[in-house]
């Protein structure tokens, strides 16, 4: 039942739910935050059925946590749904696994050759279903219609009050600039104001907000590992977009533009590093988060499993750079054996292309076209 377009159907909530809900099961509502109150309904119908899998709520923005405010514990389960990785679009092998480095599993890869000019087309068209086997040039195309539309309309629905499509613009245009970089809300402020009048804090916070309630915005959150040690850890998260494609759009580049501009290049590489360890961390219980001291040292992505094992991550642009995030992850692992932490069930330096090797106690590399779940 897609609740978006079916008039019907979003009067027949306010009439008697129940005809909503009944069908063969398990049945799917689409865009069910439209109509907030068939979350109740979906609560107590699973309540009264007493069997699982009765019904999939999908939809399109986070919904306001009032309208979740009745707990669905034990009743719904909640799972976030992100682009494709690069094992779904078929450009991973998968060979090693996330879920056996987590295990502490030696591993190995053949070797991956994914081309510059390759890895630029795939940044820049993201991992959007719809978009496989489209030409580039209409895959950029839908991705900056889609940001216009976020920026003209979808903001100001979602928020429940006008926003102004400007500053969205240049508010993701900042987010874009700044991806895979711990960029504060006054730099993002700063940005956005362009020669204008600046924006209030609380007006900045409240846009962030909304984009983070579209599913656009998934900053990474700073690890908490509970040292012993005095290290001054930086909570500031590190700012991502759901896709690197939409940072792309956001800036209307191209992948010439991007292969002129390594450094950029390199962060749109790391958010889509990110995006794929968030795929492969959920398939395992896990999450990911940075690590950022304020002496220095900093490392691009811890996954932590619900039972404490953790892996490391540095992500580098080529091998000329491997031994600089090899010396981090060293340094994160001492860190966290003198803290009480405990040893690493993995470290690893995440790279475009070549051979994997991830060895007991070493540092590893990982080309992304051999990583999987």
């Amino acid at each position: 039942m897609l609740l978006d377009v079916d008039r019907n159907a979003r009067r027949m909530v306010g009439i008697d739910p129940g005809e909503v809900l009944r069908g063969k099961t398990p049945r799917l509502i689409d865009e069910w935050q439209t109509e907030p109150d068939i979350w109740n309904h979906v609560r107590r119908a699973v309540d009264d059925r007493g069997a699982p899998g009765q019904f999939i709520l999908t939809g399109s923005a986070v919904p306001a946590d009032d309208i979740t405010r009745h707990t669905g514990a034990g009743r719904l389960t909640r799972l976030r749904m992100r682009p494709f990785s690069l094992l779904e679009t078929r450009h991973s092998s998968g060979e090693i696994s996330l879920r056996r480095l987590l295990d502490g599993a030696p591993q190995r890869s053949g070797p991956s050759e994914l081309a510059a000019s390759e890895l630029a087309e795939l940044l820049c068209r993201g991992g959007w279903p719809a978009h496989l086997g489209y030409p580039l040039a209409r895959a950029l195309r839908m991705n900056r219609d889609y940001l216009n539309e976020i920026r003209r309309v979808d903001i100001s629905r979602v928020s429940g009050k006008q926003r102004n499509p400007v500053k969205v613009g240049r508010l993701l245009r900042s987010l874009a600039r700044n991806v895979a970089t711990p960029a504060s809300l006054s730099t993002l402020i700063t940005d956005v104001r362009g020669g204008g009048p600046i924006m209030k804090w609380e007006t900045a916070s409240e846009y962030l907000e909304a984009l983070k309630q579209l599913m656009i915005v998934e900053d990474l959150p700073a690890w908490a590992p509970h040292l012993r040690s005095r290290t001054t850890l930086r909570a500031t998260p590190v700012r991502h977009l759901a896709d690197p494609s939409l940072a792309v759009a956001a800036l209307r580049a191209t992948p010439r533009q991007l292969l002129d501009d390594l450094e950029y290049f390199g962060f749109l590489f790391e958010s889509m590093v990110i995006r794929d360890l968030r795929v492969y961390a959920q398939a395992n219980e896990a999450d990911v988060f940075h690590y950022r001291e304020k002496g220095g040292l900093e490392v691009d992505a811890i996954v932590e499993t619900d039972d404490g094992r953790w892996a490391a991550f540095e992500v580098k642009l080529g091998a000329r750079w491997v031994e600089d995030g090899a010396t981090s992850l060293r340094r994160l692992a001492r860190r966290m054996k003198h803290g009480g932490r405990g040893e690493p069930s993995a470290l690893a330096v995440v790279l475009p292309n070549g051979y994997g090797y991830v060895g007991s106690g070493e540092v590893g590399t990982i080309p992304i076209g051999a990583m999987g779940p």
